[in-house]
């Protein structure tokens, strides 16, 4: 058992060595230039050992998605824990996002010139993504049941996680862009539209905004690549 468990912890080691290798090579040469063979060398681990923990590139950053998530489930549990209202859930949620991932923005800066092209497999919105973009809209799932102050209709309370996801990519998407001291511009963004998606959410449980509300709906179902159904998305 002891022999095992050495073996395992060993080989831990070794992928987590890899993955932080790539990363190195991905900020200092770019994701297109940084090649398997490179980052084994660098690593000092052999190109076949490298292929064993991952099959590619791709999965070099599908794994890096899967750490920085993990990264910030750990800091959002508290939050989670804590809050109680809609908007509290998902501002504490939102701010540790930011934190989490802020030392990695100069990385997310180079990898979103290939993320960005609508054909590559890193690209959030792809089904190579598939499996970590469920991961955080479960996040937001969570944001949602937890609120003990939501009243939602239930049309809108299945579909909110997934919006919520794609809100917070847009504060991402900012994010990357940003350029001021702190990343201020993107807290101060975050912070008023927090407050902005938590009333419109409460409005909508009004009766006079139900046809709205069900047009936005149907708008969103139309716009869903075929075979998004119902099974393969993760509802709140």
């Amino acid at each position: 058992m002891a022999e095992a468990a050495g073996k395992t912890a060993k080989g831990e080691q070794t992928r987590a060595l890899i993955l932080e290798t790539a990363l190195e090579l991905f900020r200092e040469r770019g994701y297109e230039e940084t090649t398997m063979r490179a980052i084994a060398e660098r690593a000092g681990v052999a190109l076949g050992s490298a292929y064993y923990y991952f099959r590619g590139k791709e999965q070099l950053i599908q794994a890096f998605y899967g750490r920085t998530h993990q990264e910030h489930v750990g800091e959002a549990e508290e939050v989670l824990r804590r809050e109680r209202t809609l908007r509290d859930r998902l501002l504490g949620v939102m701010q540790t996002k930011l934190r989490t991932i802020e030392p990695y923005h100069r990385f997310a800066g180079i990898l979103f010139r290939t993320a960005a092209d609508p054909e590559s497999p890193l690209n959030p919105f792809s089904e190579e993504s598939l499996p970590a973009r469920r991961e955080v809209i479960e996040l937001f799932a969570e944001v949602v049941r937890g609120a003990e102050d939501r009243k939602l209709p239930k049309d809108l309370e299945a579909e909110l996680p997934e919006l919520l996801w794609t809100y917070h990519m847009g504060i991402v998407l900012f994010w990357i862009h940003d350029r001021s001291p702190g990343r201020v511009r993107t807290w101060r963004l975050m912070e008023r539209t927090v407050d902005l998606v938590a009333r419109l959410v409460q409005l909508s449980s009004l009766p006079l905004m139900g046809p709205v509300r069900k047009m936005v709906l149907r708008l969103l179902a139309d716009l869903r690549e075929p075979g998004e159904g119902e099974g393969e998305r993760v509802n709140g």
